[in-house]
């Protein structure tokens, strides 16, 4: 099968890496020139770090390289089977490609989106053929992240999915599926990590520096919140936290933070503008965490109970089973371990009492027990069978 990318930034360049590594030819467009370009000896020089590093040998990555054809040209999409389309997270934008790409395929053709947040439902509306749009939600980069979401619009067509799933499956991709909801997966499930310390920051509990060091010395995250939205960008992370909020109707849960917005609009994105909650120039001396133990675990304490929560919420709700949840967290953003899996660790009884003390603290609707985890706790349910001791 002819697989199509539509955008060459380092998203798309990722996911045509991986369709040509797989064996697929693969057509990748961009408008402009220039970005195939760059594109084009980027992907060159990923390809010979890997032959570098033993990973393949000279011959797979010409065979590779070989497979990729840059066109600015639209109608070399014709003989395509997918196009997975990844561009600028904007519906209208991508409503009017979709429209334009139905024009150039054959009926059989599967278009998917990339987009991480936006309804893969209202892209579908835009088609004639809407059954056989779909989204394929990779991670980025994409050659290096095992989770690929893949979100079944309502209108989807059972066939398209097996067979993208399938597909990517046989890519090595560790595949889950998931309700055409906010956030989907990962970007709904992951909010409070960064949302919790940000409020604990703006309540002056903490500073940025302890959180990171709370979140990744004591609770074992690879990066602490603080740092993630540094290297995200906090342009970019704010915005997917907002456009998940105006999504859910307002739900305080997402609600974005002012010192956050703050820094997006001052142009301190993080690394990529050397300044963000860190300073990254070559003299800046960031100050240095507190390392209080027991201030440590009440961070860590309220960031899980959190995100335990939105993972409970989401199983609630139906978004995905339980076991794609966990996997999701853990193969996706490198979670220490599946939150759900987590909470039967801590105990479902003290997760609700920690949750119910928030509530009584601030009084705010963000702070709401799910409605499984009450009922687990009343039960003396978990998620998972406890193992028997041999």
């Amino acid at each position: 099968m002819k697989i199509g990318v539509l955008g060459c930034g380092s998203m798309g360049s990722g996911i045509a890496q991986v369709a040509a590594t797989a064996g697929h030819e693969v057509i990748l467009f961009d408008n402009n020139k220039d970005a195939l370009k760059r594109a084009s000896q980027k992907l060159q020089k990923i390809l010979n770090r890997l032959v570098e590093k033993g990973r393949i040998d000279d011959a797979t990555a010409k065979a590779i390289f070989g497979r990729i054809y840059m066109v600015n040209n639209m109608k070399a999409y014709k003989d395509c089977g997918l196009i997975i389309e990844a561009i600028i997270e904007n519906l209208e934008i991508k409503k009017s490609v979709f429209q334009k790409l139905e024009k150039i395929v054959s009926d059989d053709c599967i278009l998917a989106s990339n987009t991480s947040s936006l309804s893969i439902a209202s892209i579908a509306a835009a088609c004639e053929k809407s059954d056989r749009v779909i989204g394929i939600h990779f991670f980025n980069p994409a050659p290096l992240m095992k989770l690929v979401e893949i979100i079944p619009a309502v209108q989807t067509a059972n066939e398209v999915l097996e067979k993208s799933k399938n597909l990517i499956d046989n890519w090595g991709k560790l595949t889950v599926v998931t309700k055409d909801t906010p956030g989907f997966i990962v970007n709904r499930v992951a909010r409070p990590f960064y949302g919790e310390a940000l409020r604990i920051l703006e309540e002056g509990i903490a500073d940025a520096p302890t959180i990171d060091w709370a979140m990744t010395e004591i609770a074992g995250f690879r990066m602490g919140p603080f740092t993630l939205m540094d290297y995200i960008g906090n342009d970019i992370n704010y915005t997917v936290t907002e456009t998940v909020f105006k999504a859910f109707y307002n739900d305080p849960r997402y609600k974005p933070a002012f010192t956050q917005k703050r820094l997006a609009e001052a142009g301190y994105l993080g690394r990529k503008s050397g300044k963000g909650f860190y300073d990254y120039s070559e003299s800046a001396q960031n100050p240095a965490p507190k390392k209080n133990k027991r201030l440590g675990k009440s961070i860590v304490n309220r960031i899980i109970l959190m995100l335990i929560n939105e993972a409970a919420d989401a199983l609630f709700w139906q978004i995905a089973s339980k076991e794609d949840i966990d996997i999701a967290m853990t193969k996706g953003v490198n979670y220490p371990k599946g939150l759900l899996q987590w909470a039967d660790e801590i105990g479902i009884s003290k997760c609700v009492k920690g949750l119910d003390n928030l509530y009584k603290e601030y009084g705010e609707d963000r702070y709401r027990c799910s409605p499984l985890l009450r009922r687990m706790a009343k039960q003396g349910k978990t998620f998972y069978k406890k193992k028997k001791r041999v």
